[in-house]
């Protein structure tokens, strides 16, 4: 199994670091895309490491069928920078057109917002994030985790156990 991680500078560490680490615990390979070729810094100075063998992942020629997962990680400042990156945006489409798993935490549902991939779907975000979420066409669940097909959504950090706990038991049944 393989999964990609869609990030920025300055994403919610936790975000990043808990399904990273939890994604490799189950045997889940994982790769990382964070805009650069370089290390870049989470929010509080965690390091998010480079693309497959120090080279940046081609989102524009990114094969969907190759993962079985995306996570989707907040922080506001990296969604500010992820949210105009049109090909990373198209990623999180494509994933939803093929019906893989997309688990997004907090700011991370802006992502399924500019994909324009709500409609219709419970979705968790950020508290701040409601209006923005009902806007989409969602409907705003205030829960630890939700799921809704193959999209998994969470509104804090303080959350990732219950949220990865769900997003790897929707993986075992979308399988």
């Amino acid at each position: 199994m393989k999964a990609l991680i869609i990030t920025s500078q300055l994403v919610q560490d936790h975000e990043f670091i808990y399904p990273f680490y939890r994604l490799k615990e189950e045997g889940i390979e994982v790769e990382v895309y964070n805009q650069s070729n370089q290390i870049v810094k989470g929010y509080f100075g965690t390091k998010v490491p480079p693309q497959k063998d120090d080279k940046i992942i081609n989102l524009q020629n990114l094969r969907v069928s190759n993962y079985d997962m995306l996570i989707l990680p907040g922080g506001v400042k990296s969604m500010e920078l992820l949210r105009l990156d049109d090909k990373a945006i198209d990623v999180v489409k494509k994933f939803n057109e093929n019906k893989k798993l997309i688990a997004a935490i907090c700011s991370g549902t802006m992502m399924l917002i500019s994909a324009k991939i709500t409609k219709n779907k419970k979705i968790s975000g950020y508290y701040a994030w409601k209006d923005d979420i009902e806007n989409s066409g969602a409907i705003f669940i205030d829960e630890p985790a939700v799921v809704d097909e193959n999209i998994v959504t969470s509104p804090h950090y303080k959350y990732v156990g219950p949220w990865m706990k769900l997003a790897l038991k929707t993986l075992k049944d979308l399988k």
